[in-house]
Formats: structure tokens, sequence, C-alpha cells
């Protein structure tokens, strides 16, 4: 019979040997941790690394070059269309300023930025050459920090840049607003750019066509009608289109009313681009030129229409409606025949009216802060209307005393505004001369003054000729209203014609 060993301890138990064995891996995994940090720290202390992120600061400081590649710095700069400036302290005080230098630009940059701290910066162009050795000119894009104003403006300026005997450079003036010409986008002369056309894009067998669903309103007594009335009429079909999720299909050929144009006629033929951003409401809601609709209309034919001829029918009735074209025909007799009917009564309580989505066209926005930027955004405003009411005393009675300069002026004063204070005066009076006695008192400025901002050179005739197939615009009473608001409304203390200057009713006596 064999012997048993007479050494068992416990830990060589077989139940032990996994436990063993883990416990002598992790002491030889710690005893090569160890070593390997021994052997790290004696290479970091005696190595000499040509490694610019592993050597000394103070060495690093005196080498900053070792982080940059300077060819790539030269290829950036070459790109952008600048050219890299030197420090080498050699340079001659009466050399030309070389406006593409990129020193240049951050310099017109921060000048920029320091001298007009009530606006916000957008974007800077490329300064180029300006009118002599020491003018540059740089253009950039803006708007004001007070104000509810969301798009922005242009404006282009000189600077006057001087440089000293140590070679450095500074900014000494900055011109007034558009000064700056050469910094100007250049237009092509006689070559008018395609512009974003109304057409909708249906696909090529017209699916999409014939999977919508559209709203038209036809016939009607809109035509040649004051802008106010119609733009009460549009937004209301423009707000039944929305409730009934319809495309609305509308004449963007519009008829301008007698009481608005210069020739004192009805005017034909006038673009709804030409006052309103078309496409700011293509992107807002669901709308189609109705000169794109009906050949689409005619070549993808099998189509349900639904008529309706009377306005008391309500968007409410029309909501299940199936037909892929919902037509509202009114005739020929007034005031059934006006399309803002359709939003009365019940459809009122219901209905939204989306105002917010017509917005006034982006170039007569940017002629009105042209204005407004001139006078340094820092002006009061009142609006005095006058025109045809002032004749009619008995609709109007108190209108022609109440809108008189003296009054005026007594208005101002009453609302605190002080002496040689800038204030703009937006008014439908013929005569320019009439508010001169206000000028003994404040720096008055009117419409008439900025004739430029839509003459031949101007960005807005260049814009609207653009948008009118290469002829030029008329700039008629409509566009002068909405620019003249504009400007109003961008006063510092705003006066108005009814409730603060006359007790006399807008719509006349009694309708208060």
């Amino acid at each position: 019979m064999l012997r048993r060993s007479s050494f068992r301890g416990g830990n060589s138990r077989p139940e032990n040997l996994g436990q063993n064995f883990l416990a002598m891996i992790a002491s030889i995994c710690f005893s090569v941790f160890v070593s390997g940090v021994v052997v790290f720290t004696t290479i970091a202390v005696t190595y000499d690394s040509e490694e610019p992120f592993l050597r000394p600061v103070s060495e690093i400081s005196t080498d900053r070059t070792a982080f940059i590649d300077t060819s790539d710095v030269e290829s950036a700069v070459a790109e952008a269309g600048f050219t890299e400036f030197s420090d080498s302290g050699s340079c001659r005080v009466d050399e030309p300023i070389n406006c593409r230098d990129l020193e240049v630009f951050h310099l017109l940059m921060t000048a920029a930025i320091d001298k007009f701290k009530d606006v916000h910066f957008n974007r800077f162009g490329k300064p180029v050459g300006g009118d002599n050795g020491s003018s540059c000119h740089m253009a950039w894009r803006f708007r004001p920090k007070e104000g509810k104003a969301t798009g922005f403006n242009k404006d282009y300026r000189s600077f006057r840049v001087l440089r000293f005997d140590n070679c450095t450079l500074s900014v000494v003036g900055i011109g007034g607003y558009h000064s700056g010409g050469n910094a100007r986008r250049r237009k092509g002369k006689g070559k008018i750019e395609k512009v974003r056309s109304t057409t909708v894009d249906f696909g090529e067998k017209g699916e999409l066509f014939r999977r919508g669903k559209y709203l038209v309103y036809v016939g009607g007594g809109e035509r040649c009608k004051s802008m106010w009335h119609y733009m009460w009429s549009f937004v209301c079909m423009l707000g039944e289109a929305e409730f009934l999720n319809r495309t609305l299909v509308f004449d963007t050929s519009i008829c301008l009313s007698k009481i608005h144009s210069l020739s004192g006629v009805d005017e034909e033929g006038k673009d709804f681009r030409f006052y309103f951003d078309w496409e700011h409401l293509k992107d807002a809601s669901s709308v189609v030129d109705q000169a794109e609709f009906w050949p689409n209309w005619e070549k993808w034919g099998g189509l349900k229409l639904h008529l309706v001829e009377d306005f008391r029918v309500t968007p409410m009735r029309l909501a299940e409606a199936k037909e892929s074209l919902i037509m509202r025909k009114f005739g020929a007799v007034e005031p059934d025949n006006f399309w803002f009917r359709v939003c009365e009564g019940e459809a009122n309580g219901v209905m939204k009216q989306p105002w917010h989505k017509v917005s006034k066209a982006r170039p007569l926005l940017e002629v009105a802060s042209v204005i407004a930027s001139r006078m340094g955004w820092d002006y009061d405003s009142v609006r005095v209307e006058r025109r045809e009411k002032v004749k009619n005393k008995e609709v109007w009675p108190n209108l022609d005393h109440d809108t008189c300069p003296e009054a005026v002026m007594a208005a101002l004063r009453g609302r605190g505004v002080e002496d040689r204070r800038r204030v703009y005066v937006a008014t439908d009076e013929g005569e320019a001369a009439f508010f001169d006695p206000m000028k003994e008192r404040y720096a008055v400025h009117l419409l008439e003054e900025h004739r430029d901002l839509w003459g031949g050179d101007s960005d807005w005739h260049y814009e609207t000729t653009r948008l009118n197939n290469g002829n030029a615009v008329e700039f008629d009473g409509y566009m002068r209203q909405i620019v003249d608001g504009e400007v109003f409304l961008r006063g510092k203390k705003k006066i108005e014609t009814f409730n603060d200057l006359t007790r006399d009713c807008r719509d006349g006596v009694n309708t208060c």
C-alpha cells in the first residue's frame, strides 16, 4: 500500500489551483509595468528629441515656425485672394497701401467693428484699391442692433490708411455710407442676370401636378383697387388656401390703382414682385402663378373642378371637397364681389389670415435701410397724411389745420423732441417746400432727398430691371409709400397723423 505525502497545505488543494495561477499572472504583469515605467523615465531624461512638441518651452518660444507649414499658409492666403504681409521692418512710408494685404484686411475689419458699434456685421468682402495710394474700399453686410430687421443690408466704404516710419499701419478715416464704390458688386453693362422664376417643377409626367390640391379666385372687384384693398383680399384667399391645405393659384400681374400711380391713371401689368417678396412667400406658403398653372391644367387634363359662386359658402363647408381645384368665381356687383368677404362672419373666427407671410420686396427695404443709415439710424419720425383728405372738410374737418408745419412742430415738442434733432417726415404732401418752416427748428429729411437710390445707377434699378426682363421699372407712388413707411417705423420716436396729430378719424367723421 502506497504512503501519502505528509505535506498537503490548504492552498495546494485542486479547487485553489485556479486562484493561485491568476495571482501569479497578476504579479508578473505588475512587475513588467514597473520595469517599463523605469525604462521610459530613463529615456525621457536622457533623450534629446527633435519633435517640437517634446522640446522645452523655452526652446519652443524661440522657434514657433516649427508648428506651421509655411507652404500651407502661402497656399491658403493665395486662395483667399490676399498677399501675405511681411514684418521685416523695411518699408517706404510713401509706398502705396497694398489693400490685398492680409494685415490690411484685418486692420479694416477691426476699424469698422470699432466704429460702428450699433450694428451686427454678417460678412466682410475683400478690400480693393481706393481713390489713391492711401485709400482702400471694403464692403460688408450688416443689420442694426436695434429694431426688428431680420435681413442684412449692404454697405461699402472708403478707408484712409497711413503707414508710419516704423512700418505700422493705421486707419485714420472712414468715409460715409456707400463711399467705397470700388468694392461695390459690379454689374455687367446691358447684361441682365437670370433670376429665379415663378415656375414650379411638376415633373416630366406631371405626377406632382395631378396629386396636388388647388384654390383659385377668379373675377371680382379687386382689379385696380387700392393696394390696401388688394392686400386685404390677397391675405384672405391665402388664409383660405392654407385652411384647406391647398396651393393658392393667383395672378402675379396686378393693376396699380390711379391713387398710387404717378400718371394719375390705373396702370395694368405691374409685377407682384415689384412690391412684395415672392421668394419669401413661396418659402412660407404653397403658391403658384396662374400663368404657370393653367397650361399645366390643360396639359394634364382629366382633373376635377369644384365651382363656388357664392362668397357665403364658408371655407369650413369646402374642407371635405375632393376635387383637384376649388374655383371661387365672383360676379360684377360690389361689394359682394370683393374677395375679402369670404373671410367675414363665421370664417373670421375660424380661419387665420397670414399677414406675416407677405413681406415687402427686399430692394425696397434696402432703399429704406440706406435712408436710415444716412441719418445714422438716430432720428425721430412723423407721418403726415394730407393729399386729397385735406380738401374734404366735411369728412376731415380738422386735418388741414392739424397737419400744418406749426402743428407738427408743436406735436414734436410735446413728445420731447429737442431742437436740431433729425426728423424724418413720411408724407403724401406733394409740395416738399410745405415743410420748410420746420427746418428752422429741426434737421428735416424727406424721401425726395434720396432720389439717387432709385436712379439709373442704383441697386434698386438693377434688381427690378432683372425682374422685368431687362426693362426699366418706374419708382411709382406705392413704392414710395412702402419706403416712406419703413423709414418712419425705424425712427426712435414716432408720431402718427391720426390719434397723435389730429382729432379727426382715419376714415372720416364718426368712424373712430
